[in-house]
């Protein structure tokens, strides 16, 4: 495929054929069952295929449909097992691989993004990809001067396509409601639409990445590569070598879980304190464990300029709703606009309801687990449930929505390494408000 699709109609029959597919295979599998195949046989037939259809689709698209999947495969924590299992492999995958483009295709990218005589620039340069991303892929290669080097490309049509993207972002969201019925993925995902133009912007990327790598100069627990040459639709960084985090998440011991889990937090929260920003696309792609122990960090296209960093009220609101009465609780967020003019709610059911989020941060250690994500997705997507009344009474502001993306996704990627880390001292050390002075 020499570049994304950019038709909307074809990205949207596509985008449209992972539901229906779904359907069909559906009614498949009902037939089959009449005609006497055994009932488990059937599901992981269809879950399998389903599966290779969602990485097969997306993957091809890229751009905000892949963007969209990548989204799905930090919450697959919050899935049933049952449903989970068949997925996760292929939600993973997804995470870090795509199909590749054509080396015409390379080659024509590389020099309109860098001149006709590209080549020069490099020692050697890799055609085969390293890896892919939603809106661009990664080439490992020699700088001139012998630095081992990443060259990220963005895919030729990049921008049409998220556009035909933003048209059926709908569709996206009925596949979400398969997988997870209850689950209202919506708000993300069209925070994810909004931001992914952000991502188009490679020279604005690099500018954050520079500021990144100054705020973390040898630093002893992170690494974060420098930038050496970009243009809009280019990106040469240094290479960073390293153990993906998807990797840790499967094969990890659990000393390197625990070591992987502390740094991936502390990192998050302590980065608008250090720099200004917020890394807002914390799916585990992002990161890799180097040999020296440090946490590698990655893409910096997705991120909220914060440049008095995080919010004082978001540390407030964590601390009043472990230490407040109710009341304090429905005040805080009525005053941060979490609950709008005229909203009416009972103040005792809404501190209930969001105790469990703020459980991390109350004892020393906390160890986040796919059972205890999925425990506290449970509780407030079933409709028989109290709590379910209650979430469709608040509010996000729009200031908090790369907040709350980071938030709950961290979250569900951290329940997915199953680590045990000291959550409540990172909070106290690196969110404004949470200690009350």
């Amino acid at each position: 495929m020499a570049e994304i699709p950019d038709n909307a109609i074809s990205r949207g029959l596509k985008l449209a054929s992972l539901p229906l597919g779904m359907a069909g295979r559906a009614a498949s599998s009902v037939g089959k069952r009449v005609v006497g195949r055994a009932t488990d046989e059937i599901t992981a037939e269809f879950q399998a295929k389903t599966a290779e259809q969602i990485f097969s689709i997306l993957g091809e698209l890229k751009g905000g449909a892949m963007k969209m999947g990548q989204a799905l495969s930090i919450f697959e924590s919050a899935l049933p097992e049952e449903i989970a299992a068949p997925y996760r492999a292929t939600l993973t995958k997804l995470q870090d691989s795509a199909p590749p483009m054509p080396e015409s295709t390379v080659n024509d990218a590389m020099a309109n993004g860098l001149g006709a005589n590209w080549r020069e620039k490099f020692a050697s340069f890799n055609m085969v990809p390293a890896a892919a991303a939603s809106i661009g892929q990664v080439h490992r290669a020699t700088w001139h001067d012998g630095r081992e080097v990443a060259v990220k490309i963005q895919y030729p049509g990049a921008a049409k396509a998220i556009d035909a993207d933003v048209k059926q972002a709908t569709r996206v969201g009925k596949l979400v409601g398969l997988l997870a019925p209850g689950l209202d993925m919506q708000p993300l995902l069209d925070e994810i639409r909004d931001r992914i133009i952000d991502e188009l912007d490679y020279i604005r990327e690099a500018k954050v990445q520079r500021a990144f790598a100054a705020a973390f100069e040898d630093d002893p627990e992170f690494a974060i590569p420098h930038v050496v040459v970009s243009s809009p639709s280019i990106i040469v960084t240094e290479w960073l070598d390293g153990t993906p985090l998807s990797k840790i998440i499967t094969d990890g011991t659990q000393e390197q879980r625990n070591r992987a889990g502390l740094l991936y937090e502390r990192f998050l929260l302590s980065a608008p304190g250090r720099c200004g920003y917020l890394h807002s696309d914390p799916h585990p792609g992002n990161f890799r464990m180097t040999a020296d122990g440090k946490l590698g960090v990655l893409d910096f296209g997705a991120v909220a300029h914060l440049p008095e960093g995080l919010p004082y009220s978001l540390g407030a609101l964590l601390r009043v709703s472990l230490y407040g009465n109710a009341e304090d609780v429905l005040q805080g967020l009525r005053d941060e606009g979490f609950v709008l003019p005229g909203i009416d709610i009972d103040a005792e059911a809404l501190h209930d309801y969001l105790a469990p989020f703020a459980m991390p941060a109350e004892p020393e250690t906390f160890t986040f687990t796919r059972d205890w994500m999925r425990e506290q997705f449970s509780r407030i997507n079933d409709p028989r449930n109290p709590d379910f009344t209650i979430g469709l009474k608040i509010n996000l502001p729009p200031s908090y929505m790369l907040i709350h993306r980071v938030w709950l996704g961290s979250i569900g990627v951290l329940c997915q390494i199953d680590c045990t880390i000291p959550a409540r001292g990172e909070i106290e050390r690196w969110v404004p408000g949470f200690v009350k002075v």
